[in-house]
């Protein structure tokens, strides 16, 4: 039920982290990848490895900010392997950390244009192709900051939570075409995107003293429930979020 076999996924931000754990995992599972991400040489390094272990692999570099790039990078998957299955959103930026007072309109321009109209460009053009074989599966990598108010991370975590919303009503417009869509929302994970945060040795403990299972998150933690996602074994499952995070939001404060 996990055989993602035949299918080709696009994966945003694989070059590393959590999209990287996402593309190696689904190309374990059988599917052709596609990685992508704003550098050359880092897409190259990653799909070459997945190729080495014995996988299927093509490197797309995309700034997703561009939507002429976000075009080519559905176009040269379409026309390389014929098909699109799967998509995964993942790339994301944050170039600010402070309180949304003094945040500059630069920076809230760019979180919002990266985080939340370049998803909505990238799944309605997936989607398009998507529906011309039978269907497909989109998966938007949110956070629990969608969930929590933050003094630091506020207009990140007002992106993330658009994730939520974009999610349910794809599932509503494509449905009917078999497309499924869905969300991840991760706590906090060791990848370099939030060193800063697991970095900060007093944050990082309070982190895991507070998350019952006493840790913090690895990028593997994530990719299992993207392949769960991608395939038959969520076949009825659509317009949702898994909230992967260790337990940290459902645990009494203290």
């Amino acid at each position: 039920m996990f055989d993602l076999t035949g299918k080709v996924a696009v994966i945003t931000g694989s070059s590393r982290g959590i999209g990287r754990a996402i593309a190696e995992a689904m190309a374990r599972a059988g599917a052709k990848v596609v990685i992508s991400s704003r550098k050359p040489p880092a897409c190259d390094a990653v799909a070459a490895a997945i190729v080495a272990a014995g996988g299927e692999a093509l490197a797309v570099p995309c700034n997703i900010s561009d939507r002429a790039q976000l075009e080519a990078l559905i176009a040269r998957t379409v026309g390389h392997f014929g098909r699109l299955d799967i998509l995964v959103c993942n790339a994301a930026v944050n170039p600010y950390f402070g309180p949304m007072a003094t945040m500059p309109d630069e920076a809230y321009e760019r979180i919002m244009g990266s985080n939340v109209r370049s998803n909505f460009w990238l799944c309605n053009m997936a989607a398009t192709h998507m529906a011309e074989t039978g269907g497909g599966s989109i998966i938007l990598i949110s956070s629990i900051g969608a969930n929590q108010g933050s003094a630091t991370l506020g207009v990140y975590g007002i992106s993330k939570a658009a994730d939520f919303a974009l999610v349910r009503n794809l599932a509503i417009e494509w449905g009917a075409r078999g497309i499924r869509a869905n969300g991840i929302a991760p706590g906090l994970i060791r990848t370099d995107f939030s060193r800063a945060l697991w970095e900060n040795e007093e944050l990082l403990r309070r982190v895991e003293e507070g998350t019952p299972l006493r840790r913090i998150g690895q990028p593997e933690d994530i990719s299992g429930a993207a392949v769960f996602l991608a395939s038959r074994a969520a076949a009825y499952l659509t317009g949702q979020t898994l909230i992967i995070d260790g337990g940290l939001t459902v645990k009494e404060p203290a």
